[in-house]
């Protein structure tokens, strides 16, 4: 997801009324540019311009068959690989219940050997054979154990298809309205392609420019007067909103080329963001005026 904010025009003049303001400028709002995060048909999308639209509402989907059928393969891998690691537990049990012999064997001949009833031979004969059965059973369950091992990564596979899965599914990402639709339903879509804009126009920022002599009397936090236009047509239709300053750039720039006058365009100004709550009088790049308190 991508931010960015509509490029303001600035409004060179005096206000409607005789005392002109401390500065002018439009309407902005934080935007955000919602991309896809898979690639595939867009099955759905329940995306209108103009529309309101929930954070965390699911707003469209990708095919998965494709990843669908990559996960019943994966799960397919898995259920092969225990099912051999399983039929190496008969193995197992077998030549362990063959050392609990040879062990009952061994103590028996050692008791015939004390009784003189049996050689040493016999004994070194049952040991060997313990010692064959013991690595005998250390190579079964070893290979038991890198049978078990190919499940970790199968595992991490199925983890990534359903992540994969996951992101078929468009979540919209904040409360807002929808400025800009990009794409259509049934649209063969790419990871990372623009699929909707949408904007948070429940609070909007009034960038305007300043001079430098204006600049030690503004501080971040305190309050300004918004002028808009109320509509009416005449020259006292003007509204007053409340606003806060909330963003002072850290560096001077020239005046933006906008700007009708050479004389006006080599001055250096500073940028200033004033954030006021919006009743829905407030459109996307609407000129405003602000005032600053004294």
């Amino acid at each position: 997801m991508i931010k960015r904010a509509i490029l303001c025009i600035v409004v060179v003049g005096c206000s409607s009324n005789n005392n002109p303001s401390d500065a002018y400028g439009n309407f902005e709002a934080t935007e955000i540019t919602v991309s896809a995060e898979s690639t595939g048909r867009l099955l759905a999308f329940n995306v209108e311009e103009g529309a309101r639209l929930e954070a965390g509402a699911l707003v469209g989907i990708i095919d998965t068959s494709q990843l669908a059928i990559q996960k019943s393969l994966l799960l397919s891998s898995l259920s092969a690989i225990r099912q051999k690691a399983g039929s190496m537990d008969p193995q197992i049990s077998v030549v362990e219940e063959q050392i609990r012999v040879a062990e009952r064997e061994k103590k028996r001949i050692q008791n015939l050997i004390v009784a003189d009833a049996a050689t040493t031979k016999q004994l070194d004969d049952i040991s060997g054979q313990i010692d064959i059965l013991g690595r005998q059973l250390s190579a079964t369950r070893a290979q038991k154990e890198s049978i078990l091992a190919e499940i970790g990564p199968v595992l991490k596979q199925v983890d990534q298809v359903n992540d994969l899965v996951r992101k078929c599914y468009i979540y919209n990402p904040i409360s807002g309205t929808v400025l800009t639709r990009f794409v259509e339903q049934d649209e063969i879509i790419t990871y990372g392609r623009p699929l909707y804009l949408i904007a948070d126009v429940s609070t909007m920022f009034l960038r305007v420019y300043i001079s430098g002599s204006q600049l030690p009397g503004i501080k971040l936090g305190e309050e300004a007067d918004l002028l808009i236009d109320s509509g009416r047509g005449d020259s006292a239709g003007m509204s007053t909103l409340r606003g806060v300053v909330d963003w002072i750039s850290a560096k001077a720039e020239f005046t933006p080329k906008v700007i009708q006058t050479r004389e006006e365009r080599v001055n250096l100004v500073y940028a200033v963001k004033i954030r006021v709550a919006n009743d829905g009088r407030i459109k996307i790049g609407m000129p405003g005026e602000a005032n600053f308190k004294p």
